[in-house]
């Protein structure tokens, strides 16, 4: 289980590049790709995003952005737009990437 009590971020350590990318940029595109890659009904629950990204090792940064998803089942646009807005509010857009 994460440990949900600290606030640090791995962010200001693995950001590179005069802070811009992060060496997990990318990812998330990553994550949604092999999340529809075969999937016949072309949704997906929010426990098969938490299950995949487990699945993949994703940093904290990006668990936590993968947990604030609302529970319910997703297509792909929008889960892409739900992402892209918890990226986009913790301002990790240029760290971590958008997907599509």
């Amino acid at each position: 289980m994460r440990n949900t009590d600290t606030h640090e971020h791995k962010t200001a350590r693995s950001v590179t590049h005069g802070g811009l990318r992060a060496p997990e940029y990318g990812e998330l595109q990553q994550l949604v790709n092999e999340l529809y890659y075969h999937n016949m009904s072309g949704s997906v629950s929010k426990i098969d995003v938490l299950t995949r990204a487990e699945i993949d090792d994703l940093c904290d940064d990006l668990m936590e952005v993968v947990d604030l998803l609302p529970a319910r089942r997703y297509k792909r646009g929008r889960l892409c737009d739900q992402l892209n807005s918890i990226v986009t509010a913790h301002g990790w857009g240029n760290v971590y990437g958008t997907v599509e």
